[in-house]
């Protein structure tokens, strides 16, 4: 392709009829106070959309207009151009024709951008036009810096090999450490896990390698594995930044620390625990510039949520998140919590850690390393006059008793237990210590709750059922399953192979209705049990799950995953065989 013209975008676009002379001069009057290029002016003000205005543009120069949400390249053309470059100059390489590169740009008519870009692919260019906010998108997913860390790891491993020198004054903290390999390595890490939207990082010492792993919507991934002799290294490192006692590696330690990751302010929770070959390391990230979820935005049904918004207008008594680690408990407490906030209420939390800041709230941080312990603080918080308390968990009887009696005498306490549903979570409290009458007395509400993970919308597509899927979802729907069809994602180039993008709640919440209050008062659990399992019929986790896959939100296979029980994968391992209609 011949070198491109500077084209005047303002006049094309009047050509065209797709922009007002008017609309065209408070463009230009806004790029002349910003600085900014016209084409994002336009896009921002609302005048065009970026594909709109990449057609035009590519109609002008006589190229393809390419949408990234629906092209995919291949990775090893991607990185003929390094990342730095890439988002210096906007471009990105679509394909390798053999005669020449294929290669997008946001500004094609950039001229030096396209010189520089020729210089560094040494390669005749044929040009595309994309639109600048799927080009950054795509960037962003496409560009993984595994190699990157594998390269930084490599470097490490070198240096301990080439230096006799102790670990902790090579790498402690101090003037000229920035560029230590183990630095370097570490904020790489840090970088790509806040841009893959990781909730925790694995340091996992192996026999022969050390292995760094990502838990994304709820999965761990492998994001590289490597010399094992940098093992000690990395958790040194770890340790420091985060005020632990690097001489101790036969205990285990618990930390926290703060840093700067794109743009970002995240809290690092830190676990450290002595292993075969080593201290494993698990780090939790807590984005402090991640928006609030609103309880409109956790997923639950419009019929739960008014249920829980009308008990928690009441004065006193304890609602109740429950669920594993991970399954979104904190989230929902504070978007509770968000709406409960007003100038009229006295509201103070206690928590291990404060993992979201709200203005006009008194947030205690526990510390059990100075003997301040939730129980400690809950019975000082009891006497500033609160409205409202909420207890980051349940974790012993004395907490838990507290919280009743703080919910008994005028006070709504706000708390999450660890239990798989929410039927078993006041016999989990009985079974704590905590007297009958006074979880009678004082629950109000359980929520229980999971998150499954959506299909990704590009590449979902219908599939056959298995036969161990059809006997599951039996359960719940019946001889109605042949009437459904259920999608599978196939994994592409949007959701990084995976099939799956982003995570949506399912919940079940218990009521305790004077029926259930008088059957837990009872001796006999039984009572109770009988009374649970008629309120919650056809409104438990699995119902949810199962509703989220019949609406083609996510697959059979992960509603699966995320509420089976014992009971049903005995009921699911029974169910083929007595199935007479079989497989599709």
């Amino acid at each position: 392709m011949k070198r491109p013209q500077r084209i005047r975008l303002g006049e094309v676009l009047l050509q065209q009829g797709l922009l007002t002379q008017v609309q065209l001069e408070a463009a230009l009057d806004e790029q002349q106070r910003s600085g900014r290029k016209l084409g994002r002016v336009l896009v921002e003000s609302g005048y065009l959309s970026e594909a709109v205005l990449g057609e035009a543009l590519a109609r002008q120069l006589g190229v393809k207009f390419v949408d990234l949400q629906n092209f995919g390249p291949r990775a090893e053309v991607v990185q003929l151009l390094p990342e730095a470059q890439a988002r210096r100059f906007r471009a990105l390489v679509l394909d390798d024709t053999g005669d020449a590169l294929w290669v997008g740009m946001a500004d094609p008519t950039d001229l030096f951008a396209y010189d520089e870009l020729a210089r560094l692919l040494k390669r005749d260019l044929e040009l595309a036009v994309v639109g600048e906010g799927a080009l950054l998108a795509a960037l962003d997913r496409l560009y993984h810096r595994a190699g990157e860390i594998q390269g930084l790891a490599s470097a490490l491993s070198a240096e301990l090999r080439d230096e006799a020198t102790d670990l902790a004054d090579l790498f402690g903290k101090g003037s000229g450490q920035e560029d230590a390999p183990v630095v370097r390595l570490l904020q790489t890490v840090f970088e790509e896990a806040v841009r893959l939207r990781a909730s925790d990082i694995h340091v996992e010492p192996q026999e022969r390698s050390l292995r760094i792993r990502f838990r994304i919507d709820g999965v761990l991934h492998v994001q590289t594995e490597t010399d094992s002799k940098i093992a000690p290294a990395v958790a040194l490192r770890l340790k420091l930044m985060s005020g632990l006692d690097i001489s101790e590696k036969r205990l285990p330690q618990d930390g926290r620390f703060q840093m700067g990751l794109r743009g970002a302010t995240v809290d690092v929770r830190i676990s450290t625990l002595p292993g075969q070959f080593g201290e494993s390391v698990v780090m939790r990230l807590l984005n402090q510039s991640t928006a609030l979820v609103g309880l409109d935005g956790t997923g639950m049904a419009p019929e739960m949520l008014a249920r829980l918004r009308r008990i928690a207008r009441r004065s006193s008594g304890i609602i109740l998140v429950t669920g594993p680690t991970g399954s979104g408990k904190t989230t929902t407490l504070y978007a509770l919590l968000a709406e409960l906030n007003s100038p009229e209420r006295k509201i103070i939390t206690v928590e291990d850690p404060v993992e979201y800041r709200l203005a006009g709230i008194n947030q205690v941080q526990v510390q059990d390393k100075i003997d301040l312990s939730f129980e400690r603080v809950l019975r000082a918080a009891l006497r500033q006059d609160p409205d409202v308390i909420l207890v980051g968990e349940m974790r012993d009887r004395a907490t838990a008793e507290i919280g009743m009696r703080a919910a008994m005498t005028g006070h709504l306490v706000l708390s999450t237990l660890h239990t798989n549903d929410a039927l078993s979570t006041p016999i989990r409290l009985m079974d704590m210590g905590v007297p009958r009458f006074m979880v009678a007395l004082s629950v109000q509400v359980v929520l229980a709750q999971r998150l499954v993970r959506k299909l990704c919308p590009q590449c979902a597509a219908p599939e056959p059922l298995a036969a161990v899927e059809r006997a599951w979802l039996r359960q719940e729907l019946g001889d109605g399953v042949d009437q459904y069809r259920f999608r599978r994602g196939s994994g592409c180039h949007i959701c990084a192979n995976q099939g799956y993008s982003g995570r949506v709640g399912i919940h079940e919440m218990l009521e305790m209705t004077p029926a259930l209050v008088e059957a837990a008062n009872q001796a006999d659990g039984r009572a109770f049990i009988e009374a649970g399992r008629a309120q919650l019929q056809g409104r438990t986790l699995r119902a949810a799950a199962v509703r989220l896959a019949v609406q083609g939100i996510t697959s059979v296979e992960e509603a699966m995953r995320v509420t089976s029980t014992q009971a049903d994968d005995e009921a699911t391992e029974a169910g083929p065989a007595a199935d007479d209609h079989g497989g599709l």
